[in-house]
């Protein structure tokens, strides 16, 4: 049985995954080598298929490659044009806030809000739903990643 721990543990993975990608950035590295291990070592690609919405793709909506991914978080390889490298916006932390969690014997369901702080302290909330599955090798990964906008009020 997947457990809430390992839920959590893979979305303080993750956020944290974030902020080291924008710290790489910032300092000069090789943000792009850490992006490139933070989709290997949190995601399904290469191992099933993955269902992933990014928050602000619009033009290419949903990122079902490895290359499209990677795309999204540090727009270093051209392989979708409107991105402009969302992992590299100076976040300082993310953090999640679960409205619920579901789990299951292999899999496991989340939803709720995260909340990414920029470079000046304030904080940009999206709302996500990631669902996990555990991989041939005991992993709990991300085979579902869907993000948005709350809507406007107006």
């Amino acid at each position: 049985m997947v457990s809430l721990e390992q839920v959590e543990t893979a979305q303080h993975a993750w956020g944290s995954g974030i902020v080291a990608i924008a710290s790489s950035h910032a300092e000069g590295g090789d943000y792009v080598a850490v992006a490139r291990n933070h989709v290997e070592t949190l995601y399904a690609y290469g191992r099933m298929p993955v269902l992933f919405k990014p928050t602000m793709a619009s033009e290419e909506q949903f990122r079902p490659t490895f290359e499209s991914a990677l795309s999204y978080f540090v727009a270093s390889n051209n392989a979708c044009p409107e991105d402009t490298g969302f992992a590299i916006k100076g976040w300082t932390n993310v953090r999640f806030e679960n409205s619920d969690v579901i789990l299951e014997e292999n899999n496991a369901l989340a939803m709720g809000n995260y909340f990414f702080t920029a470079p000046d302290g304030t904080e940009a909330k999206v709302e996500y739903t990631f669902g996990y599955v555990v991989d041939k090798e005991g992993q709990l990964r991300i085979q579902l990643h869907h993000s948005s906008l709350p809507a406007s009020s107006d």
